[in-house]
């Protein structure tokens, strides 16, 4: 059986654009696509939360465009990267899909349900939370201390974006760093400065833009964060939950923006669960 660490790097033509795709699993009607984080590109996904929603049903992951191994340029806006999500999965023929969507990928999931709403039957949002969010345009302050603090000790900026710097974080921290690094297929291409750079200048306009009417979306919700989230506030992704008509809120304990891969253990069975229901 394909796992996510020999899954075959897989591409398809989106209007001229070359986009970039794994996929795999099976089981279900539906597929669930993923939509990654800033300067994400393939081969930074879980691959036990991957794995894991792939025991039951077909998975989707790619790289929207400009990141990772898909051509074309960043888009300025989140918007314009929802469309560009909507575009890749209606080329590859899927008429409904579930959206699993983490930090700038929940943003961009948001943009693909108010766009093309008959697209979407369920979504999980993860480490994210709405546009116009207060404090979310600090993400480049943040993001920026983080990469001066990895390169002064020569590790990885995750290390302090998405775990805690507490006994158990710097231990979770450890192990999904390593859990990226069992891939055995060929590797993504690296994300480039212009694609970090325009992905950054995207969130700030979302954090400082008007906030999106959430009663549109009314597909039903699974809102995930750690309890101690730098990147994006776990209040942001409470008020989220509290403005979207069918959502239910989980916060997981003692954990940061990476929540869902600190705790993939409890949060895989919560999202099959709830793709389930």
């Amino acid at each position: 059986m394909t796992t996510w660490k020999d899954a075959p790097n897989r591409s398809i033509d989106v209007g001229g654009t070359t986009f970039a795709y794994r996929e795999l699993g099976a089981g279900s009607d539906i597929p669930v696509v993923f939509l990654h984080h800033l300067t994400a590109v393939l081969d930074d996904w879980d691959p036990r939360v991957v794995d894991g929603i792939a025991a039951k049903h077909r998975v989707i992951a790619f790289d929207n465009r400009g990141v990772g191994a898909t051509g074309g340029s960043v888009p300025p806006n989140v918007e314009q990267m929802g469309t560009d999500a909507i575009a890749f999965i209606r080329t590859l023929g899927l008429k409904k899909v579930h959206l699993l969507g983490f930090s700038l990928g929940g943003g961009v999931a948001q943009m693909v349900a108010l766009q093309a709403p008959d697209l979407v039957r369920r979504m999980i949002l993860a480490g994210t939370g709405p546009r116009g969010g207060g404090g979310i345009d600090k993400m480049a302050t943040i993001v920026g201390g983080a990469y001066t603090k990895a390169l002064l000790t020569r590790s990885d900026p995750r290390n302090f974006l998405f775990f805690p710097r507490t006994p158990d974080g710097k231990r979770a921290a450890s192990e999904y760093l390593g859990r990226l690094k069992e891939r055995t297929g060929t590797p993504d291409k690296k994300i480039s400065n212009q694609a970090r750079i325009a992905q950054i200048k995207a969130i700030r306009l979302a954090g400082q833009s008007t906030p999106d009417d959430l009663s549109r979306i009314t597909h039903p919700v699974f809102v995930a964060n750690g309890d101690h989230d730098l990147m994006v506030d776990s209040a942001h992704s409470e008020d989220m939950a509290r403005r979207l008509p069918h959502a239910q809120l989980k916060i997981y304990p003692h954990s940061g923006h990476g929540g869902i891969f600190q705790h993939h253990q409890t949060f895989v069975p919560d999202a099959l669960q709830f793709l389930a229901n």
